[in-house]
């Protein structure tokens, strides 16, 4: 059976700019996007993570896509999203400061895409609360064609990671 990816609305932020004496980027505005605009009539890699500004989302998952992109574009894949239980200030924030040009940042504050995919959990226990388990998917024309989800976290492995990472995808395609 094959599934395809949740009809959202994603509120994107777009124009927004530092002010010189400093402070939080203003002056742009909300864009909307919807499922269709962004996984229609192409193949993409969707990965989703914790949270921004996180250890293992920071080090290694988003700059591993960002740095592989010519290699995923090579094996057919047309865009690279990440997925974050965040709003879009803090996704375009966390892409600035990663250097990200590649990879399109996709706030998901309001978890619906995340629900929809059936990777919500909750990280109430060190203080996230609701958030996206960590994986990643090959999605074409919005129908998963197939899903790397990680294990769930345990005392001994609280942050699993390598099923969902950029080497074991592309490895896939």
């Amino acid at each position: 059976m094959t599934h395809t990816v949740p009809n959202v609305t994603f509120a994107f932020r777009e124009g927004d700019l530092a002010p010189e004496e400093g402070g939080c980027p203003i002056g742009g505005e909300f864009v909307f996007k919807t499922s269709d605009d962004l996984f229609g009539n192409k193949r993409v890699i969707v990965f989703s993570l914790p949270g921004a500004f996180t250890p293992t989302c920071s080090t290694y998952q988003l700059p591993g896509f960002e740095e592989q992109f010519n290699d995923f574009k090579a094996k057919g894949i047309d865009e690279i999203y990440c997925v974050s239980v965040n709003d879009a200030f803090v996704m375009n924030e966390w892409s600035r400061a990663l250097n990200i040009k590649n990879v399109r940042v996709i706030p998901d504050g309001a978890y619906n895409f995340t629900r929809g995919m059936g990777m919500l959990i909750d990280m109430s226990h060190i203080g996230f609360g609701w958030r996206s388990r960590r994986y990643a998917a090959v999605i074409n024309n919005g129908l998963i064609e197939h899903m790397f989800v990680e294990p769930e976290s345990s005392a001994s492995d609280p942050d699993p990671y390598g099923v969902s990472s950029p080497e074991n995808v592309i490895k896939h395609l």
